[in-house]
């Protein structure tokens, strides 16, 4: 395939993403104010939109491990994406119609709220949670290493685009459009085309991919016009799910999540050790990297502007607050745009300086651009480095991906089963690769090894505890563990990824406050991204970026 056409392919693929976030990114920054119209205290406000990384950081695992296990003859995928899809574009529906469903179904102000709130925790944890499986579908479909880079690069561009989309359409006044007087108001215009733009890139997404309906299929890049493509029709699309449900593949996905449940947590406990340094890191970068970005703007209108939040609407503080407000937004985007530049850039520059570097690199640049920005009160720089911040936000969407491929790509060099503990027995120690023992009907041992007492092996008749009768040898208590090892799929190692990334929203929103009265200062925000940045430089040293690093 040429260069070109691959690339362009790779946009379509990730076109759902794009549409993903930004509906995401939209939903979820038009929500607050329909929160506080709704009746809801601002304490409680942080609270709901709260709900959706919480439900993630319980589901996550199981979504990414089930998908891992998926049989359906729609591929491993896409009955999650599927599944996901719908509450996405559910929650779209339900937010700016909230109040019209509550008149409707003679609810009061209660069911008003109670409407919005469902729908807030819906777009965010169907949306965060989509994309895992497409985070997996990419891997499923680029093997080699190149392919697997420009494929995570492309879609952490894609996010990023999204992104600036996603900040800049809630921007804009819809109200005056004739859509917005047919539908009835900004936000029913505005969640109508956020639904438009998604179940387009849906369909884009489900035309150009073509994936493997069993585990063990692979799916080669030069093989990828003779796959299975799934036509676009709309028409189509709701018979296939009309499909899916009546024939039995909704019902399987949920025995297979059933199922799966307890070996997914035990695999989700028993990580290995390559994924839990990368995990470690990736946590401490994203709670740096999250920190600045749900509170930069706060920080530049009380901080920098010096306004008041709570003053009186017209008055000079709040003018200077919202102005404030206005440049912090102004620097987010600037921050979208500079992570979608540094997307474009991620492949060339890790072939020309090395994972290692890159990732450093970009923590390093945030590190500093949050110094600069604690200490300045210049608001040109302060927006120049928040826009230098953009770097890490590219570069911790690709890289940990790319990572995670290469560890399961050579899974017996990154992630070899680990040696068995010992047993050891009445002062004799036992391993499971040099014990093959021969027991007869009283548990008594029949057969010599060296190094016995007395030249004799001796064992007592408890034993039996370790004895698997069909294999005629030792068995271990570990042995389940090894399975799951065995049984350990890509689709769990990204979950675990973006449980990094919900688990980063949540500490902020948790303890950020009272760092807050207790500094009595708006600079704590941006002081604790600088300082988990830091940390992150540190933990991300012992990462496993290659074979030398082992």
């Amino acid at each position: 395939m040429p260069e070109w056409r691959s690339r362009w392919r790779l946009i379509l693929l990730n076109s759902m993403t794009c549409g993903l976030e930004i509906c995401v990114a939209a939903g979820i920054t038009y929500v607050p104010p329909l929160l506080l119209e709704a009746g809801v205290a601002e304490q409680y406000m942080t609270m709901v939109l709260g709900i959706g990384p919480v439900l993630g950081l319980l589901f996550i695992p199981l979504i990414g491990s089930a998908s891992d296990h998926c049989n359906s003859s729609y591929g491993r995928r896409w009955p999650f994406i599927w599944l996901l899809s719908l509450g996405v574009l559910l929650a779209l529906i339900i937010i700016p119609h909230a109040d019209a469903l509550a008149a409707y179904f003679w609810g009061g102000q209660m069911l008003h709220v109670g409407l919005l709130i469902l729908g807030v925790g819906l777009l965010d944890f169907c949306g965060q949670l989509c994309f895992t499986p497409l985070e997996a579908l990419l891997s499923d479909l680029y093997h080699d290493q190149g392919d697997y880079n420009q494929a995570f690069a492309m879609f952490s561009f894609m996010v990023s685009l999204g992104g600036c989309i996603g900040y800049l359409l809630p921007a804009l006044d819809w109200s005056g459009s004739l859509l917005s007087i047919y539908l009835g108001g900004q936000a029913e215009c505005l969640f109508s085309l956020l639904i438009l733009i998604f179940v387009s890139s849906v369909l884009v997404t489900m035309k150009v991919s073509g994936e493997p309906s069993h585990p063990s299929a692979s799916l080669e890049p030069n093989s990828l016009q003779t796959s299975r493509w799934m036509p676009c029709s709309c028409c189509y699309l709701l018979r296939c799910k009309f499909r899916l449900l009546k024939s039995g593949a909704l019902l399987c996905l949920l025995q297979t999540c059933w199922s799966m449940t307890p070996a997914i947590y035990r695999s989700y406990c028993h990580v290995p050790r390559v994924m839990r340094q990368l995990c470690v890191a990736q946590l401490c970068s994203w709670i740096a990297v999250m920190s600045f970005m749900l509170f930069y703007t706060d920080f530049v209108g009380e901080g920098l502007y010096e306004g008041v939040p709570n003053a009186a609407p017209g008055t000079t503080l709040r003018q200077h607050y919202d102005e404030g407000i206005r440049m912090g937004s102004l620097g987010l985007f600037l921050q979208c745009a500079t992570s979608t530049f540094f997307s474009l850039l991620m492949s060339r520059l890790v072939c020309l300086f090395g994972s290692r570097m890159v990732y450093l690199s970009s923590m390093v640049c945030f590190t500093i651009s949050a110094l600069v920005i604690c200490l300045s009160k210049n608001v040109v720089l302060v927006t120049t480095m928040s826009a230098l911040t953009g770097f890490a936000y590219a570069t911790l969407q690709t890289l940990p991906y790319t990572l995670t491929c290469q560890y399961h790509k050579d899974k017996e060099v990154f992630m070899p089963k680990g040696k068995l503990k010992n047993l050891n027995k009445n002062d004799i120690t036992i391993t499971k690769e040099s014990v093959h023992l021969k027991i007869d009907d009283h548990g008594e041992v029949l057969n010599h090894k060296p190094g016995s007492v007395n030249g004799h092996s001796y064992f007592s008749r408890d034993i039996s505890e370790y004895y698997t009768p069909q294999h005629y040898q030792i068995g271990f208590p570990s042995d389940s563990i090894e399975q799951d090892h065995d049984k350990r799929g890509v689709g769990l190692d990204f979950a675990i990824l973006d449980s990094t990334f919900l688990l980063s929203q949540v500490f902020p929103t948790l303890f950020m406050g009272m760092i807050v009265q207790f500094t009595k200062s708006v600079t704590a925000y941006i002081a604790c991204s600088a300082i988990f940045g830091a940390i992150a430089i540190c933990l991300a040293n012992h990462v496993i970026f290659d074979q030398k690093d082992l």
